[in-house]
């Protein structure tokens, strides 16, 4: 038997040369991307290498909770991990066929043979027993049993950086959701006081025009001025609201689940005590986990043209059967019923290849759609960088301009008042400081929120963050 099977043997060894696994390179980035970014030129930010557990840097212990929470409770983080097993179990399987695949049958029969067909001297009517084993290799000659396998891997590496950039996501979601906590707490306060010093104004107001010393007018004007103020409270408070329920979903809980601590969160945002560290464009192109997704999504596209390629070449496999038929009470081991098989299987589509060809031309066609995404997705990733960084740098220089204005505008409300009460100028002149004055708290405070938020976008778009919380396993 040994003798028989050796020509196929030595046959398979020298079609191996044949084998049709293409050769992948990964594609290169841009040169001009890997060297510093347009934006490090800001002293906001430091060219040093960027921080893993970014948030931290804010020093604040409930933030830090709250994003161990996000990364161990989201329903996206869960989705995604139920993702990467799906794609570990279809590795698995494409891993199973380099092994011998094997079945067993068997069955049992009870009937009645023609009186032609049946043998003289054995009954028409018995049992029939039948039972065997088959064992089957596929010779990978042509690759596609491997190209099948460096696809699969593509797949799960791919869900896996999908899965870091899912990360990403939810914890620059959830510092945002928390900024908008304590940023929208800072605008109702600065609201609520606005609201408090016209309340003043209208006391004093009032008094002066029941002395005869102002006019009805000027109650007028201060209390529309302060109902005015009053009237943006519920709009902020509603905004309050969203984040924190916001919050509550992307850390796994419902609203009224959430801690009270956060629910009572004060006004104080924190703040960055050095330049945010970014690092250059190779670090950013390396780090991001939407970058490594596309280029395996490559990879295993251009394995699947070596799998639609094997099948232009024929797919040999190496099969044997074992089994045993007994009719009646005939013992299926002796050796009258026992049979046995073994060889190799030919499978070639031949001479009509034309839907081979296609399936070729289809999958090179998927390889070069994902090379234009991954191509797509390194120019995006660079210009989200550039553009957060030239947002948060044009932020910080609009809180720097408002909060000049907003100190400028309290002195001029102090001296207005004073001048007001020592009647050196009119009561509208006071009202048009004061409203400039709640203007102005109002612009810088919403200016100081821009900023938090621009601090998140950056930490984003930079990609890091999912280093330090490996993903859960379903």
């Amino acid at each position: 038997m040994i003798r028989k099977l050796l020509p196929l043997l030595l046959g398979a060894t020298a079609l191996s040369a044949c084998a049709t696994v293409p050769a992948y390179t990964p594609p290169a980035a841009p040169q001009a991307a890997a060297g510093p970014f347009l934006g490090s030129a800001s002293p906001s930010v430091s060219t040093a290498a960027t921080a893993d557990r970014w948030w931290t840097l804010y020093h604040d212990p409930r933030l830090d909770r709250l994003v161990e929470d996000t990364l161990a409770q989201n329903t996206d983080v869960r989705v995604a991990v139920a993702r990467i097993e799906r794609a570990r179990a279809q590795l698995r399987g494409a891993r199973s066929q380099r092994l011998p695949q094997t079945g067993v049958t068997t069955s049992a029969d009870y009937g009645r043979s023609a009186a032609a067909q049946t043998p003289v001297g054995v009954d028409r009517e018995s049992w029939t027993f039948d039972g065997g084993l088959d064992v089957s290799y596929e010779v990978d000659l042509f690759g596609r049993v491997k190209s099948g396998i460096t696809a699969a891997r593509g797949d799960l590496e791919a869900a896996e950086a999908d899965a870091a950039a899912v990360r990403v996501a939810v914890i620059a979601d959830t510092v945002r959701a928390y900024f908008d906590v304590t940023t929208s707490a800072e605008r109702l306060a600065v609201a609520q006081q606005t609201v408090a010093l016209l309340d003043r104004s209208i006391r004093i107001t009032t008094a002066r025009f029941e002395v005869g010393r102002s006019d009805r007018l000027d109650v007028i004007r201060v209390t529309a001025l302060r109902d005015q103020q009053q009237a943006q409270i519920p709009a902020l408070q509603a905004d309050r609201d969203a984040a924190l329920f916001r919050l509550a979903t992307l850390t796994g809980r419902t609203p009224q689940a959430l801690p009270t601590e956060i629910a009572n969160a004060g006004t104080v945002t924190p703040a960055l005590a050095q330049p945010i560290p970014v690092g250059d464009g190779a670090a950013l192109l390396a780090r991001r986990p939407d970058v490594k997704a596309a280029e395996r999504r490559l990879s295993a596209d251009a394995a699947r043209v070596g799998v639609a390629t094997a099948d232009l070449y024929p797919r040999i496999t190496l099969g044997g059967s074992i089994g045993a038929t007994a009719l009646g009470g005939a013992n299926p081991f002796t050796g009258g019923p026992f049979r046995w098989l073994l060889g190799p299987l030919i499978n070639w589509s031949f001479p009509n290849q034309e839907p081979v060809r296609a399936r070729i031309a289809a999958a090179k066609a998927d390889s070069a759609a994902s090379l234009a995404q991954f191509d797509g997705t390194v120019l995006r990733a660079l210009e989200e960088t550039e553009r957060a960084l030239a947002s948060y740098s044009h932020a910080l220089e609009r809180e720097q301009t408002l909060t000049a204005a907003r100190d400028a505008a309290a002195r001029a409300a102090a001296i207005s008042g004073a001048r007001q009460r020592e009647g050196r100028i009119d009561f509208l002149t006071l009202l048009d400081a004061q409203r400039t004055l709640a203007s102005a708290d109002a612009d810088l405070a919403a200016a100081k929120r821009a900023v938090a938020f621009a601090q998140v976008d950056v930490f984003r778009a930079l990609g890091g963050g999912w280093e330090a919380a490996a993903p859960p396993r379903a």
